[in-house]
């Protein structure tokens, strides 16, 4: 996933607009849980302490667009 994520921000010049933070479930479960994190990977998009969008194994770079396209330039 990390490789579409790249390419949906260096395409849509997006660049300063995430900070991504990579966590381990395995390491940290009580996250996951607070987050809903079923299936791994999930992108989880957190704006002011909340988490505002949900993405459970993204398929692609446009489905990844599509799906942050409110935080996108």
């Amino acid at each position: 996933m990390d490789g579409w994520i790249a390419q949906v921000l260096q395409h849509r010049s997006n660049h300063h607009t995430f900070e991504l933070v990579r966590v381990s479930v395995d390491d940290h479960p009580d996250l996951a849980e607070r987050f809903g994190v079923e299936t791994v990977p999930t992108l989880c998009v957190v704006e002011a302490r909340r988490l505002q969008k949900r993405i459970a194994a993204p398929r692609g770079c446009r489905q990844l667009e599509r799906d942050l396209a409110p935080w996108l330039n």
